[in-house]
């Protein structure tokens, strides 16, 4: 993948090799098994190195093509699919969500676990893609009182079909009214089948269709092909005595045999196919001649949205300097959230600890791919971001 070096990127080699000590670092800590990093400045990738391995037990290596789960770096990919039915005209942002599923049109609100009230207004489209639904994960991000999403085994259940999911979360009262909180939630998973009801088409052939297959996205999917387990990354955790081993391959989904495609945490993919994503982004809609959306679609999903009154936003710790867009987090200020940083930078990462960023100030995007839960928040927001931006010259 690499195609350009550390100067012509503007880094300084020598200085862009701290990323190569810091993944040995954290491999020699037991905090991954297997990393694979890449930073794309200048036009090209001028930075990709790999450590460790996809699988200690057989001693597999982190190779070009691993496979990663990406996790809720998903979320970005089905929030550019949803704009790209707002381009055309099928739906509107301030679209409640109710003209595509009747069943969500009168919700409840928690109070307490003896106390449900009417919603004061209906979820609209833009209010998934911002997080400000009044949706949640249960107890998988944010728990809610009483558990009311976690008793309700929605999350990760093998044999229920999109229909049945998102009937059942229509039956569960909201956590907070529509648009009132920023909660990280189930949203972007309800903006993927309410991308089967306008397109018409299974989720997953409408992201191959219009995303995957115009970019050269070759080995991103839902559910992996039998042919390419060999190249599937074991998933690692911290065990009970504290050292690094496996955990279920099945953690967060099944991914020989999905029960539905998940919109906010489904797919796998490289680092080749997440890359070309990330330049579609830097790029504004357009990539090699091919155009998915406009400058100014691009723009607009990569601007916070949040108002002063639901900052900080809050997912596990507060995250300082930092509001939301579409399917995006943006970057405030560098200062307040203590990361070198730009301001507007953009992007997202994943439950196994993979992040990745678009910097339009210094055109240059950061891609990391790992498999270790729980999310390693310090290799994500500080480590590998700091290693990146130090060894910048030019």
């Amino acid at each position: 993948m690499k195609n350009s070096t550390a100067e012509k990127g503007g880094f300084s080699a020598e200085r862009l090799a701290e990323i190569n000590h810091l993944m040995n670092r954290y491999i020699e800590n037991g905090l991954a098994a297997g990393i694979s990093a890449a930073v794309y400045r200048n036009g090209g990738v001028c930075y990709f190195d790999k450590a460790g391995h996809a699988d200690l037990a057989s001693q597999s290596p982190i190779k070009d093509d691993t496979i990663f789960r990406i996790y809720s770096m998903t979320k970005p990919i089905t929030s550019v699919a949803i704009m790209m039915l707002w381009e055309q005209g099928k739906l509107r942002l301030n679209d409640p969500l109710s003209r595509f599923l009747p069943k969500y049109k009168e919700m409840t609100v928690y109070v307490s676990d003896d106390e449900f009230v009417p919603a004061r207004s209906e979820i609209t489209i833009k209010q998934l893609l911002t997080h400000t639904s009044g949706l949640s994960y249960g107890n998988f991000e944010n728990p809610p009182p009483a558990q009311i999403y976690a008793e309700s085994d929605l999350l990760f259940t093998a044999d229920q079909t999109a229909e049945s999911m998102f009937s059942r979360l229509a039956d569960l009262p909201l956590i907070h009214h529509p648009g009132e909180v920023w909660r990280y939630s189930l949203a972007t998973d309800v903006l993927g089948y309410v991308i089967e009801i306008v397109s018409g088409m299974p989720f997953e052939t409408f992201l191959q269709k219009n995303i995957f297959e115009p970019l050269g996205m070759i080995d991103t999917h839902f559910t992996i092909p039998a042919e390419k387990i060999g190249r599937f990354a074991t998933l690692y955790g911290e065990m009970k005595d504290g050292t690094l081993g496996p955990i279920p391959n099945s953690m967060g989904g099944d991914y020989t045999k999905p029960g539905y495609d998940s919109g906010g945490g489904g797919l796998i993919s490289t680092m080749a196919d997440y890359m070309q994503f990330a330049k579609l982004i830097l790029n504004k809609g357009e990539l090699d001649g091919v155009r998915l959306l406009g400058r100014k679609t691009i723009e607009l999903m990569t601007s916070n949205h949040l108002p002063q009154s639901m900052l900080p936003i809050t997912l596990g710790k507060t995250i300082p300097g930092t509001g939301f867009g579409l399917g995006f987090n943006h970057i405030l200020s560098p200062a307040e959230l203590g990361v070198a940083n730009s301001v507007g930078n953009h992007g997202w990462g994943g439950w196994a600890s993979t992040t990745f960023w678009v910097d339009p100030v210094e055109e240059m995007i950061g891609l990391l791919m790992v498999q270790y839960i729980p999310q390693n928040d310090y290799f994500l927001g500080t480590d590998f971001r700091t290693a990146v931006y130090q060894a910048l010259i030019d």
